[in-house]
């Protein structure tokens, strides 16, 4: 099973970079080395086995946009799944990515009306000015611009967690019946007594379901900016705000983190890069603290499942007991989910 994933946007605005950071395994600190992307650049990505996204990195030049709108439109915009369209939050030419962002909106509505839109304000690190009000005068610029179009706005970072809270929300809506892994994951919770489980992709290691609901795109995106500004590569985590969210008590005592999910990835992933440079191999981990305890280890053939207790009277064997127990019907599902 394929899907189509169009990334495009000015040239410079980081999509060569993001797509490295997410699929190629290459840290933020080796970006600077990535070259321009002339016209196309097709990679074949092979996410959950059998389903593989066949993602277009569109080079962003005047010449190449052009192109795409005209002569090649029916190529480019045909049987898109999904368009991500990223802006650099401080470019100088907000006027004419936006003139581009809209001719390509209108092509994708004539030849994949059903695709789905996301708006990637990229660079936050680099914002002037208080960053969640930056992202919201970009969201609310994108949003006139993109007239009665759905869109999902989400404002992204190589430095930070929010480019895999963004990409893990984009590649979830391409997986069938990602809400039957997420049914069962919550049975392997029930089981375990556990807090929380969750499903990661392998290679990538995006979220692919939990065993709780994921919040709508906003919500999440505005918990990110709730939690207290992380420091990585000397940058700033940024999300956008939602001062309704902020509002909210946090009753629950066991409620972890609103950015664990992403932060998660980009931990491990930065984890195995390391174990990789001195040619070790990532397998799985454990950890014991006296707030809780979890366990990640491999579920199926493309999967990593994370269990987070914190009853301390649970030991992780039986942890991992109940993982190799849940393996041969997660294997099932995701089979059964990729087929649908």
């Amino acid at each position: 099973m394929k899907k189509k994933v169009l990334l495009m946007g000015a040239s410079g605005s980081g999509k060569t970079s993001m797509r490295s950071l997410i699929f190629s395994n290459n840290p933020a600190s080796l970006t600077s080395r990535l070259g321009a992307t002339i016209d196309v650049e097709q990679n074949h990505v092979r996410f959950l086995g059998d389903l593989i996204l066949n993602l277009w990195d569109c080079g962003g030049q005047d010449a190449f946009m052009d192109s795409y709108l005209s002569i090649q439109q029916g190529t480019i915009f045909q049987h898109v799944g999904v368009m991500i369209y990223v802006f650099e939050v401080e470019t100088r030419n907000m006027e004419k990515d936006l003139d581009y962002y809209k001719a390509c909106l209108a092509a994708l509505k004539r030849y994949s009306p059903n695709a789905a839109v996301f708006l990637l304000v990229h660079k936050m690190d680099l914002a002037r000015g208080p960053k969640a009000a930056t992202l919201a005068r970009k969201t609310k610029e994108l949003k006139e611009a993109s007239g009665d179009a759905e869109i999902t706005v989400f404002g992204t970072s190589i430095y930070d967690e929010s480019l895999y809270n963004a990409w893990s929300r984009i590649v979830h809506i391409l997986i069938p019946n990602a809400s039957v892994l997420s049914r069962h994951l919550a049975k392997l919770a029930a089981a375990c007594s556990a807090t929380e489980v969750v499903l990661f992709e392998r290679t990538t290691f995006l979220v692919i379901a939990t065993s709780t609901p994921l919040p709508p795109p906003s919500i999440a995106s505005a918990a990110a900016s709730t939690s207290s500004s992380a420091k990585t590569n000397g940058q700033t985590s940024v999300g956008t705000s939602n001062e309704d969210f902020e509002a909210e008590p946090d009753l629950d005592p066991h409620k972890m983190a609103p950015t664990r999910y992403e932060r998660t990835s980009e931990l491990i992933k930065a984890f195995k890069y390391s174990c990789a440079r001195v040619r070790e191999e990532f397998h799985a981990l454990e950890m014991e603290l006296p707030e809780f305890t979890a366990v990640l280890d491999e579920l199926t053939r493309n999967t990593y499942v994370l269990i987070v207790v914190h009853d301390p009277t649970i030991e992780t064997a039986a942890l991992r007991m109940n993982i190799r127990l849940a393996r041969q019907k997660f294997e099932e599902l995701q089979g059964d989910s990729l087929l649908s």
